[in-house]
């Protein structure tokens, strides 16, 4: 896996987060200030609700410029030999399965896709994330989920 391309597959998968929530934060504003939503009584909440709604949309307008700006900052991080911020970590499992995460400031749970294989962005404060930090390659782990006790094997970090 080449993580310059993961890097940039990254950038776009980030960009599209943020036009994305642009768009819904424009509507929900549009939507906000529409004469059609001015209340006619105490009860009438719709232009109330509306507000609500494009304030939230604006902060995830704001999450997403800094998630962009701290990934940029974590994609000129040096490569290490231990798992860092920044850091291409590619695991097996105990029936060999591999899986790729980036290990990023924000934005866990993101995915991109590269030639059929996913690679997850996972934060330092996500349970799997705090058990690779500081790990070195070759690397022997054991991670719990619902009682179910998996021992994980890190094969290479770039």
């Amino acid at each position: 896996m080449n993580k310059n391309h993961v890097i940039e597959c990254l950038r776009f998968a980030l960009e599209a987060q943020l036009a994305t929530a642009q768009a819904a934060a424009k509507t929900a504003y549009d939507t906000a200030i529409h004469e059609e939503n001015i209340a006619e009584n105490k009860y009438d909440t719709l232009g109330l609700e509306a507000a609500y709604l494009a304030q939230g949309q604006a902060e995830r307008v704001s999450d997403c410029h800094l998630s962009i700006i701290e990934f940029e900052k974590a994609f000129k991080t040096p490569t290490s030999k231990q798992v860092t911020i920044g850091s291409l970590v590619c695991i097996c499992d105990e029936d060999e399965n591999l899986k790729w995460y980036f290990i990023g400031p924000l934005s866990g749970g993101l995915s991109i896709k590269i030639k059929n294989t996913l690679v997850y962005v996972l934060t330092p404060q996500s349970p799997l994330g705090k058990l690779l930090i500081n790990k070195q390659q070759n690397d022997e782990l054991s991670f719990t989920v619902a009682n179910n006790t998996t021992l994980l094997e890190i094969i290479s970090i770039s």
